[in-house]
């Protein structure tokens, strides 16, 4: 039962190791150095103390000068094997006793320790307590920076944290604040010895048990185990090495340690990002954005010059053969904006004007404004990676934009179906009046001359070559009238399809250079707040 509950510490620790390096890894580029490292740190921890002896359970001694740590670890271990009082006031070495060391030399040699012991039998604590290593620290209010290093690194490394005090430095704010404190994630293998509990008289000892109580409580230790012992008489010695003991046999102690780490990491990238929900990328803001681009890519110049340009070769196409001449000395406007050619590619460009600082800030006004309002509720430095994502092609946009409107089909060489049918009536009406007018040339000939002119075949009393040049000049006039009416209605049909082709693709622009960057970040964000979930 024991190895299956093992089994399942393990993955859960597993998972959130990797889910925590998850969000470190999601965090890069976005968050403080400083809480990426801690986390890498971490990380590099866990993995070289899941490499060594599991079988070991590492238990630290903590306290500072005059706790009286030493003679308690001595008092536990039934030895004396640390030295204490005058032969050394402070501990500066750490040292190690283990019990069963086969397999616990890279382990220490990890913790770096030099001075390792093999502990022999003690009553209660080597019962079950094979795998047991316990170190005497220095002193961590040394004066000594190499000793306080020592202690604030091993502290990061042991599985077990055994924080010894005294009754008059119980409730040292420094103490605290700097070393305990910090550690108040780790309630679960924790344990806090207050030593010297023969100054204290039974009345005294419980008001001091309470006060330290209450104080470790508002460090945030809520789980931590409170014991009183005396190294000097030996009183609650017994129950401190079976605290011990029951720990080392449990072999979670390990796990528990870096699952404490591993949410202490989660709260310090929690505490660099913040929290907040992103408001996220909704179809407003997608058409406002394509609204704003498509105004500064001059998308409304465009669909004039389809509607001009249908009109300018519709006439040409059908207005009356005399007088559409004229219209071929007018600029077709899609060919000045290079717009009118075979095939138009991708790659292309136009002739519109190059986006100079208005058009510019038309763009970068749009973008902007799409990005407040989709990293709308992320944290602070979220908030800024969303914004840097939707601006992260500012330059390429608007090259892009231009590419895309060149390459829309706004059907600049399409042609109409009426336009060959008013065109062949066009030209027989013309040929119709230019018959009546020969006729009529003709007869006026012949009487110039004083000959014989031929009776004219008259309908409803109009010679029929008047009729025919009066026909054809009415109908020349009604058709190429008729046709502008007609042009200008397909010029508006064939303006409101460019439209929306050249909406369309700088719509797929806005949705490439600035939409799915946008959207990858809220992603990421999203990611990296599960992650940290997780991990926490």
């Amino acid at each position: 039962m024991s190895r299956h509950r093992d089994a399942r510490t393990e993955s859960a620790l597993a998972r959130k190791l990797a889910a925590l390096n998850d969000a470190r890894e999601l965090g890069e580029g976005r968050l403080d150095d400083a809480a990426l490292q801690d986390a890498y740190d971490i990380l590099e921890r866990a993995t070289s103390r899941r490499s060594l002896s599991a079988e070991h359970t590492v238990v630290g001694f903590f306290g500072a000068t005059g706790s009286g740590k030493s003679s308690l670890f001595n008092a536990v271990v039934g030895a004396e094997v640390a030295k204490v009082a005058v032969r050394r006031p402070t501990t500066s070495e750490p040292l190690a006793m283990v019990w069963d060391s086969t397999g616990s030399g890279p382990l220490l040699d990890w913790l770096d320790i030099a001075d390792r012991r093999e502990g022999g039998p003690v009553p209660g604590l080597t019962e079950d307590g094979s795998g047991l290593v316990l170190l005497d620290l220095p002193d961590f209010d040394s004066v000594e920076a190499a000793n306080r290093e020592t202690v604030e690194r091993l502290s990061g490394q042991v599985d077990v944290l055994v924080w010894v005090l005294d009754p008059q430095k119980y409730a040292d704010a420094a103490i605290h604040n700097d070393f305990i404190r910090p550690f108040a994630a780790h309630g679960a293998v924790t344990l806090v010895v207050l030593n010297q509990m023969d100054k204290l008289a039974p009345a005294e000892l419980k008001e001091v048990l309470g006060s330290l109580a209450g104080i470790l409580g508002r460090d945030g230790l809520t789980q931590a185990t409170v014991l009183a012992a005396s190294a000097k008489t030996g009183a609650g010695v017994s129950e401190l090495r079976q605290r011990l003991a029951a720990v080392v046999k449990s072999k979670a102690a390990q796990s528990a340690r870096l699952a404490a780490d591993v949410t202490v990491a989660a709260r310090r990238l929690e505490e660099a990002s913040g929290s907040g929900e992103v408001a996220g990328i909704h179809q407003q803001e997608r058409a406002a954005l394509a609204a704003g681009l498509a105004q500064a890519a001059h998308v409304e110049t465009v669909v004039a010059a389809v509607r001009s340009s249908y009109r300018l070769e519709a006439t040409k196409r059908t207005g009356w053969p005399l007088t559409r001449w004229i219209s071929r000395f007018r600029q077709d406007p899609l060919r000045r904006l290079s717009l009118r050619r075979e095939g138009a590619a991708e790659g292309n460009r136009t002739s519109l004007p190059p986006a100079g600082v208005a058009e510019q800030a038309q763009l970068d006004s749009a973008v902007r404004d799409f990005a407040d309002a989709a990293s709308l509720g992320a944290s602070g430095p979220w908030r800024a990676a969303i914004r840097a994502a939707a601006r992260s092609n500012r330059e390429t946009l608007p090259d892009a934009l231009d590419q895309a409107v060149a390459s829309s089909d706004v059907k600049a060489n399409a042609g109409a179906w009426w336009w060959p049918v008013f065109s062949v009536i066009q030209w027989l009406a013309l040929l119709v009046a230019v018959g009546g007018l020969l006729w009529l040339g003709v007869l006026a000939g012949l009487g110039y001359f004083q000959m014989p002119v031929p009776e004219v075949p008259k309908v409803e009393g109009w010679p029929l070559p008047t009729l025919l040049v009066l026909v054809g000049v009415v109908l020349g006039i009604f058709l190429a009238l008729t046709s502008k009416f007609i042009a200008a209605a397909g010029a508006a049909r064939r303006a409101a399809q460019a439209r929306r082709r050249l909406r369309e693709s700088v719509a797929n622009v806005s949705r490439a250079l600035v939409v799915e960057p946008t959207e990858a970040e809220i992603a990421r964000y999203g990611e990296f707040q599960k992650a940290l979930a997780d991990a926490a």
